[in-house]
């Protein structure tokens, strides 16, 4: 009598699996979710850039060319970690994650008074490698005022770029 069992063996279904754990590592590699992410965050800290800088440029344009008074009274050519008015301390110029060099640990600019009119609030830089505290440490932009009146906003820290600025 002739018995026919239907069925995978053992090797057949290590190979299987084996074959399924290569693909998903191929996947994984490809698509590389580090670097993704990394990405998006510098395009939020990108977008930030551009939000402080054009709400510095509408306080400006509103207020007959006058800058808000924390810029006006922040030395030239001197890079300043931007706040919210709310730091306990002065901002850090040892913040780790800091591309751009602080001038000094007083070396604060306070944009606050751009809430509510031309920033819904401060923008503060989304952690990456490194995180800081925004309390003691600011929110991971600077500002610098140029002599000739150009204002430069950069962001601390960039993942995937060179460096994340830009200036009017």
């Amino acid at each position: 009598m002739k018995t026919n069992l239907k069925g995978f063996t053992l090797i057949e279904l290590l190979v299987v699996i084996a074959i399924i754990g290569i693909l998903v590592a191929v996947v994984f590699v490809a698509l590389d979710p580090a670097t993704r992410f990394a990405q998006a965050r510098d395009a939020v800290r990108q977008n930030d850039v551009q939000e402080i800088l054009s709400g510095v440029l509408l306080y400006q344009v509103d207020n007959g060319g006058s800058h808000l008074s924390s810029i006006n009274t922040a030395a030239t050519n001197t890079v300043m970690m931007i706040s919210d008015g709310a730091m306990a301390a002065g901002c850090d110029d040892n913040n780790v994650s800091c591309d751009t060099a602080v001038a000094s640990d007083t070396a604060c600019v306070d944009l606050s008074g751009l809430v509510d009119t031309y920033l819904e609030d401060v923008p503060v830089s989304p952690a990456g490698a490194v995180t800081w505290d925004e309390a003691t440490e600011g929110t991971g932009y600077t500002l610098e005022k140029e002599a000739n009146g150009v204002i430069r906003i950069r962001a601390c820290e960039s993942e995937d770029t060179t460096e994340i600025s830009a200036s009017r």
